[in-house]
Parts: structure tokens; sequence; C-alpha cells
């Protein structure tokens, strides 16, 4: 399907180094906040995918990931048209570059870290239905394939030799990562890289969805002890 993409921006921040990529940096957590309620203080959250990706990631959490230096990581953000005829409302493309000074511009230069689309669709059913075309198209060539979910959100992780993409639906937003082979700093495969970028973005995204539009977390699953009407040694009390 084609795409006219009507805004390009890149960001890019400067510093000193960084030590290799760290994959325990804490993910994230979802706020408890309703759709679009800032922190006090905070600017009100835009019922929109952002416009600039480093809102979603910064490009120094980025890096830090991929294990490259501080500052040298740019992250490029192009925003998409409507395509009605799918119900799609919205699109936002990012890409993450390693080398980010040169990638400062249009022209973006050095090797993709990773990249992400994200398209929001008038209600969560024609997410969903969109999400699965786009799963079946893409195992048709793939080297293998899997279900996960994440944050209770239903996901596929695809494999091919040149790049692995994991296609994510939450809510009324899809999301689909790329993972080149070639991106530099991987030391991790793909199967614990990517659950692990859509962890960290879907906590940024959320906010953003129209109100009513989150998908409630999925109840937790009881101990045996508490299946039994004991409570469990290992339970910590909280509120209700």
């Amino acid at each position: 399907m084609s795409l006219s993409f009507a805004v390009v921006t890149a960001t890019a921040l400067t510093g000193c180094s960084v030590a290799s990529g760290d994959p325990n940096i804490p993910v994230p957590t979802f706020p408890v906040a309703s759709a679009g309620q800032a922190a006090p203080g905070s600017e009100p959250i835009k019922i929109a995918i952002p416009d600039d990706c480093t809102k979603l990631m910064s490009t120094d959490i980025a890096g830090a990931l991929f294990g490259q230096p501080l500052g040298s990581v740019a992250a490029q953000t192009v925003r998409g048209v409507p395509e009605p005829s799918v119900g799609r409302t919205e699109r936002v493309a990012c890409t993450y570059r390693a080398n980010g000074q040169e990638a400062t511009t249009n022209a973006a230069k050095g090797p993709v870290l990773y990249q992400l689309n994200i398209g929001r669709y008038g209600d969560a059913a024609g997410a969903k239905r969109q999400w699965q075309l786009n799963g079946n198209a893409e195992r048709a060539d793939a080297v293998s394939s899997k279900d996960l979910t994440i944050a209770d959100a239903p996901a596929v992780l695809i494999e091919r030799a040149d790049e692995s993409t994991l296609a994510v639906v939450y809510g009324v937003d899809t999301l689909t990562f790329v993972l080149p082979v070639s991106a530099p700093g991987q030391n991790r495969s793909a199967a614990e890289t990517l659950p692990d970028l859509a962890k960290r973005i879907l906590p940024a995204l959320a906010p953003t969805q129209p109100a009513g539009s989150r998908p409630a977390p999925a109840p937790a699953t009881p101990t045996p002890a508490a299946e039994a009407g004991r409570p469990s040694a290992a339970a910590a009390p909280g509120p209700a």
C-alpha cells in the first residue's frame, strides 16, 4: 500500500561517551492517570501519536540499549497520512540510527538500530483486524514466527535472514518493530531485544490513546493456595 509522508524531523543529542549496551535499564511502568492526563505541573498529553519519536524513546536510552556512545544516536520521525479505506487515522514511522551527528538532515546516514511504525485506527477492532492481516502477510516468507503476549497485548515475532519483526496490537494502535541483523551493538537475540523495546514504548504511547481505548490489564492468575481459599505465604498485602 502506498503512503505519502508529510513531516520529517530528526533529533540528535550530544555529550560524553557511555558504556556498552545495558539491557538492564529499568523498563517504564504504565501510567495510572487517565488517557491524556499529565503529571501535576506538566502540559496535557495530546491525544495523538507523538510528532517526535523521542517522546516514546529518547535517543540516549536507545543508544544505551544498543551500546552506542552517548550523543551518537538520532531519531527520525516521519508522519504519514490517514488511510480511510482500512480505518487508519494516523501513522508515524520512527527510525533510530547510530552516528546521529550525520543523521540530522532528511538524507539520514548511519546504520539503523531499529525502526518502528505505528498506526492508529478508529477503534480497537479495526486495529486488531489490520494487525492480523499484516501478520499473516509477514509470516508468508518468514524463517520462523511465534505468537507472544507483551504487556497484555497480542504480538507476533517474525524472523527472516536479514531482519526480525515484532508486530503488536495495543488498543487502537498497531506497532511494528523492525530489527536488522546488521544493527550495531546487539548483544541479545531478536527474541529478547524486540519485546524489550515494545515494553519500553507501550507505556509512553498508552496515555496518547483516546479515553476508553486502552486495553484493560489481564486479571492476575491466583496462586494454588489462594484458589483453595488459603492466603499465599508469598502474597504481600496491598490495596484492593
